[in-house]
């Protein structure tokens, strides 16, 4: 592998605290020396050289939740167009949930993710493992050997774990264990008949809804059981202010919790389901333009810590049905950073944060080795024209499934080129 200069580009590494213009040089698929120095410097010998000024280099984006057919569902999405998707959305780790079928609640499974996210994946793909044996939260699954054999945290994917005694044992051993326990916090009894947030639209659209309460009270009592144990816990997706206030004090607390929340409740709300677009069915539902203005100012302060694509790909059978029988869900991985970069063009949410959010604040929650363009890093890098104007195409998604709730979204920014180990794996 020749070593490699991108050169003139605006450096943003939160895990270094740098935004200044200068060079990347990677040698040996590494980051070996960055920012304003390097510029100084002779390139090495060999050296391919890349101007790349007007561009942002920015470490490689970690999405923690991404939902794949494969195995079980490949006609939804496999591991290898997720990789490719995700490429292009500049997502150069991706962690995958174990709701598959079979559910990844044994080693074996683990292992059949890794070989073949290594022969077919074109970013790097880490399985999360079931908290719970088939994910039915009645019996705890093998939390060491998942862990020994790659899992990198632990998961009842799209379900709560109803029962509290379950949590808290399973909350116990995962601390023993050093693991974070991510889960969603959506009480299936309490929003069982809804399809959408409770209140006026849904009144007017005639639809059952689902209550806030129905995310805030397995998510206080999943912290309260956090405080108990003193495990580590990761609300996957908050949806509303008071998730978020519960959060803050339990932060304040000083208990282990992170929370993490969709790019689609950052970015859109309840109306933008029109008339039935099932596209915009998700879960948690989509809320009131107050709520994801309050989301984004905790995302800002940080009592959000990631954000996540929540990609979860449905084909034409599960969503071109009525709104109350289509399937929740929405792909994301190619537009979770154009989308992103809405909230910095306004001036809600500062770069360097929204950077953080997407990439380094994930890696260090998930002790991976990613987010950071340091010397010595790996050069995962994801290159962002910030002010190139592009309209999301159906026909353009990587996406095996086109499931997209930005379809004919007009955004401003975009991924050119992504780097994994300084090999370009994608180039727009």
């Amino acid at each position: 592998m020749k070593p490699r200069v991108l050169a003139n580009v605006r450096i943003v590494d939160p895990s270094t605290g740098i935004d200044e213009i200068g060079d990347i040089v990677i040698i040996d698929g590494r980051i070996s020396a960055i920012g304003a120095d390097a510029a100084g410097m002779a390139p090495p010998s060999g050296a391919e050289i890349e101007d790349c000024a007007g561009l942002i280099a920015v470490p490689g984006l970690v999405d923690a939740c991404v939902h794949i057919g494969e195995p079980g569902a490949e006609h939804r999405e496999t591991i290898a167009s997720a990789s490719r998707a995700a490429a292009r959305g500049g997502v150069t780790s991706i962690i995958m949930m174990p709701d598959t079928d079979p559910v990844i609640d044994d080693v074996a499974l683990v292992d059949f993710v890794q070989r073949l996210a290594r022969d077919e994946a074109v970013v790097r793909v880490h399985p999360a493992a079931a908290l719970t044996k088939g994910l039915k939260g009645e019996e705890m699954t093998e939390f060491g050997l998942l862990l020994e054999a790659g899992a990198v945290w632990l998961s009842n994917g799209r379900h709560t774990v109803d029962n509290p005694a379950v949590m808290r044992r399973a909350m116990t051993y995962a601390r023993d264990f050093g693991a974070v326990i991510a889960v969603a916090t959506q009480d299936q009894r309490l929003g069982a008949t809804g399809v959408m947030n409770e209140g006026l639209f849904a009144s007017w659209l005639g639809l059952p809804g689902i209550p806030r309460e129905a995310e805030i009270i397995p998510l206080e009592r999943d912290l309260r059981l956090a405080g108990l144990t003193g495990a580590r816990y990761h609300a996957m997706s908050i949806s509303v202010p008071q998730s978020a206030d519960v959060i803050r004090d339990a932060k304040a607390r000083g208990l282990a919790v992170t929370a993490g929340i969709s790019i689609n409740h950052l970015t859109l709300n309840e109306t933008d389901i029109g008339e039935y677009r099932t596209f915009f069915r998700l879960s948690p539902p989509l809320r009131t333009e107050d709520d994801r203005r309050a989301m984004v100012a905790a995302l800002a302060e940080g009592v959000i810590d990631i954000i996540v694509s929540a990609h979860d790909p449905q084909d034409v059978d599960t969503k071109r049905l009525p709104f109350a029988d289509a399937e929740n869900g929405a792909i994301g991985l190619e537009t979770m950073l154009a989308a992103a970069l809405r909230l910095y063009h306004s001036g809600d949410v500062p770069l360097m944060r929204l950077v953080d959010a997407l990439s380094t604040r994930p890696a260090r929650i998930l002790g991976l080795e990613a987010g950071t363009l340091a010397p010595g890093a790996r050069a995962d890098i994801a290159l962002i024209d910030a002010d190139y104007p592009w309209v999301v195409s159906k026909d353009d998604l990587i996406s095996k499934s086109k499931n997209s709730p930005f379809e004919d979204a007009r955004f401003t920014g975009k991924v050119l080129q992504t780097l994994v180990a300084g090999v370009t794996v994608h180039r727009a």
